[in-house]
This record gives structure tokens, C-alpha cells and sequence, in this order.
């Protein structure tokens, strides 16, 4: 039967006063959420740790988003300075101009070479700062008449971000499963540092740390060190393995085989630098030094989309001797308003030492973990550094099982928890991209010694609903 003229009426897209298009009929809308199913929360408002969402609830921001919100919301000094400088200049293109935002915040960062490190390079996030990495160790060598490096090392369970390069260097299973064969082939990877399931019972600290590091040097054997571009790493795993750190020694056995074979070391801080883990850089905490590093989420806290590559000064002076030109670039790359908006945040971390006070608190987040924690027979593992913690789960604590990958009760505990008005951040695949979950904590620098035994205490909450449902099937 033809739909009759009010059915077409009906159908037709409504227009309001302003002339846009409203809702489709079925209410969703026309923007593509990361699900098609689940339609997320909308915030109206946020301040401090505080989201206050349409529905009239509030909810307290244990994550920072994604370990992004590192001074916390609202902050009316970033928005002063946002609004300066879109009232200077809101945009110019780098191949011929520069702005006082962009040259102050990389002078601020790099006030004094820190651990040689000479030169910034910003752009929008952390993927296209991975993608620039990649591209720069690769220009490095070609510089260097040594065409035939073309490989990357990294390690399983790491993630380095969703452009091509970048994803294929990664190893979050879930993220690549469409994209097989669409990946850089000159990848591979070798086991993480993850003591809690890869360190064999009675293996100590420094034998697993061997072991690692005899397996990385087999794999430039193997490959042919003379081809291998960068070992590729994050200083503490983000969330794809939920803030795991390295065994005693790891990472300064990492540097002496790259330097050994002439290979780069990149380190990826996307998540755990600009003082999340208690220290500016976390690489700080391994003493040792990067040739190449990237840094992106609290980096502009959230304000503004930006990231960054801090390049050390081995790899400058090659580029000197060259071409003396870096040959990538993007269209938005040292936006003025993202950087403006970045150094306003960066000054706000200096001036009020909250580095320091993220190492402080992150120390009393552990202990309210522990103790909070200690009688919830689901948690396996409490790990992490600074203000950057995250809990694995799972079925049966002697032996480490997992929970079926179908129960999800990663996503399940982060459901209950904002249900009783707390954000944190879930995952899952956590031992080999299927198996395994955790939750990630990652609050404000700004949060306060009250607000962190609430986080815990709501957590332990959500944790014990969850058990009851699970842990009796």
C-alpha cells in the first residue's frame, strides 16, 4: 500500500528555525558513534573530576577519559588562553609560517635539551606522532645510506595507535582482525614484559629479564640487524595490557642491544608520560634515554587535540648532514589553538608541581587499592605506577584463569561502576588479545586524598556485584 500524504510528511528529514537537520525518525542521529547499538552518555558539563551528564546524573572521572584529563576539566586559565589565541590567529600551514604558541610550548617542553632531547614535532594524536616516529627512524637511516633498514620490532600486547604503520607495529588483536593484510609487512614482535604471566614460577626477576632481552637479541639475529629500523616500546603498557611495568633492568638491557646493532630506540609515552607515571618522562624511571619519543594525551589535558615527537639530538644531527629537512608533515600539524591551548596546561602542571603530587598520590592510590581490594576474589593483579594503576581479573587466583571472554566482566565491572556514579577505563584481551580483562585508573592530577578513597571504595563495590553475579555460574 503507497504511504499516504501524512506518512510522507512524517518521513521527510525536520528542519528547525536554524535550517539544520534534526534527529532521524528512530532518534539516532547522524553521527557515527563507536557502536551502532550502544549510544554513549551525553555530557553536558564537566569540572574538576565531575561529569555532569543530560540525564541529571553526576559522575566522578577516575580515568581522565583515557589518562587524558590530567588538570582535570574546566580549567577557566586554558580556556583564557584558547580564546587569546583564536582571537591572534587560529591557523596557518607550517610549510610557511609559525606561531609564538607552537616555538613557546617546544622551548617549554624542552627547556634545556632535557636527556638530549632537541626538537618537537606536533601534531593532532597520537596515532599520526607514531605514524611521524616510524617515518622519521625510517628517514634516519635512509640519511644514513642505509636503505635496507626497513623493519620494526615491538612487543605483543603493546598498542601504538589505529593509523596503518602504527596499528601494524601493535598488537591489539581486536583493533586489526578487519585489516589482515592490510598491515606495513615489516613487523614482528616478541613476548612483553609482563611478569605476571609470562614470568615462570621460580624464575627470578633477573632471569626473566634475561630471558627477555636473549629473545629480543635473537630476533635482530635472526632478522639481520643490519635491516632492523627501531625497537619500538611503550615504558608502562597502556590499556591494551592495562599498565604493565618492566622487570628491574629491562629497558637499560633494551638500550645496550639497540646500540650494540645500530638500532633506534623509540619510546611510546602516548599514555604514560607527561608526568602520569610520577615523573615527566617515564623513561626517566628506567634511566635510560630514547632517540625518538612520543608523548600525546596529558600533553594538552584534553583541551585541545594534540600530540607530540620529541626527537633526540643523534637523530637531528643526521638530518643535518642531509637533507636538513624533516620530509612528512600534516595539515594541521603545530596548530596554533592546540598548542596554545597545550602550553597553558603545561604551565599549569609546572607552576603547581602536580608531577610531584602524582607520584605522592599515585603511592596512596596503591595502598587504597590494596586494602580495598584484598578480599575480591576476582582480582588477580593490582599494577601500575604514579597516578597510572590498573586491575586484572580473574577467575580463580591460583591459577590464574581467565574469565570466559564471553562474560566480559571487564566491561561488566566498568558498567556497575558507573552505575554507582564512577568512570573507569575497561579492557579486554588483556593476556593474548582474547583472554583476560582489566580496568584502568587514571584520575586527574588534581584529585584529591578524599576523592581517591571514594574511587577505590565504589570500585571494591562494583567489583563485589559482579562477583556475586560471575564467580557462582
Amino acid at each position: 500500500m503507497a504511504p499516504s500524504r501524512i506518512d510522507d510528511e512524517v518521513l521527510k528529514p525536520k528542519i528547525d528555525e536554524q535550517g539544520s537537520k534534526m534527529a532521524k525518525p528512530n532518534g539516532e542521529g547522524h553521527l557515527l558513534h563507536r557502536s551502532l547499538i550502544e549510544h554513549p552518555a551525553k555530557v553536558e558539563s564537566a569540572k574538576g573530576l565531575m561529569l555532569h551528564l543530560s540525564d541529571g546524573r553526576t559522575v566522578l572521572d577516575a580515568c581522565a577519559g583515557a589518562a587524558v584529563a590530567l588538570i582535570g576539566h574546566g580549567r577557566e586559565e586554558v580556556h583564557e588562553a584558547i580564546m587569546k589565541q583564536m582571537q591572534r590567529v587560529s591557523y596557518v600551514h607550517t610549510q610557511s609560517y609559525t606561531t609564538s604558541s607552537a616555538e613557546d610550548l617546544a622551548n617549554f617542553v624542552l627547556d634545556g635539551n632535557p636527556h638530549g632531547l632537541e626538537k618537537a614535532f606536533f601534531v593532532g594524536s597520537g596515532s599520526e606522532a607514531v605514524e611521524s616516529a616510524l617515518k622519521l627512524a625510517r628517514q634516519y637511516y635512509y640519511e644514513k645510506n642505509e636503505p635496507q633498514r626497513l623493519h620494526f620490532v615491538s612487543r605483543q600486547q603493546s598498542y601504538h595507535g589505529n593509523t596503518i604503520a602504527a596499528m601494524s607495529i601493535s598488537s591489539n588483536l581486536a583493533r586489526k582482525v578487519p585489516f589482515d593484510g592490510f598491515m606495513y609487512p615489516h613487523t614482528s614482535h616478541v613476548s612483553p614484559a609482563y611478569a605476571y604471566r609470562h614470568q615462570r614460577t621460580g624464575e627470578t626477576e633477573a632471569e626473566f629479564t634475561a630471558r627477555l632481552l636473549q629473545e629480543l637479541e635473537e630476533e635482530f639475529l635472526q632478522i639481520g640487524p643490519e635491516k632492523v629500523i627501531a625497537f619500538v616500546a611503550e615504558p608502562i603498557v597502556g590499556a591494551t595490557a592495562g599498565c604493565v611495568t618492566a622487570p628491574a633492568g629491562y629497558f637499560a638491557g633494551v638500550r645496550a642491544l639497540c646500540d650494540r646493532y645500530g638500532v633506534l630506540l623509540i619510546l611510546d609515552e602516548i599514555m604514560c608520560g607527561v608526568g602520569r607515571s610520577g615523573t615527566f618522562f617515564a623513561f626517566e624511571q628506567e634511566k635510560v634515554v630514547p632517540d625518538i619519543m612520543t608523548i600525546a594525551k596529558g600533553l594538552g589535558g584534553g583541551y585541545a587535540p594534540i600530540a607530540g615527537v620529541l626527537v633526540h639530538q643523534k637523530v637531528i644531527d643526521v638530518l643535518r648532514r642531509g637533507s636538513n629537512a624533516f620530509n612528512h608533515g600534516h595539515t594541521y600539524q603545530a596548530h596554533p589553538v592546540s598548542c596554545a591551548a597545550a602550553l597553558a596546561v603545561q604551565q599549569i602542571v609546572r607552576r603547581e608541581n602536580l608531577v610531584a603530587r602524582c607520584a605522592a598520590l599515585g603511592q596512596l592510590l596503591e595502598q587504597q587499592l590494596r586494602t580495598e581490594l584484598t578480599d575480591c576474589l576476582s582480582v588477580g593483579d593490582i599494577r601500575g605506577r604514579g597516578l597510572f594503576w590498573a586491575v586484572e581479573f580473574v577467575q580463580n587466583r591460583s591459577t590464574k584463569a581467565t574469565f570466559d571472554p564471553t562474560v566480559r566482566f571487564g566491561l561488566r565491572v566498568q558498567r556497575a561502576a558507573f552505575d554507582r556514579g564512577l568512570a573507569v577505563y575497561p579492557g579486554a584481551g588483556t593476556v593474548d588479545g582474547i583472554r583476560g580483562d582489566h580496568i584502568l585508573l587514571a584520575p586527574p592530577f588534581t584529585v584529591t586524598e578524599a576523592e581517591l578513597r571514594q574511587i577505590c571504595k565504589i570500585l571494591r563495590e562494583a567489583i563485589e556485584s559482579e562477583e556475586k553475579e560471575c564467580l557462582s555460574c
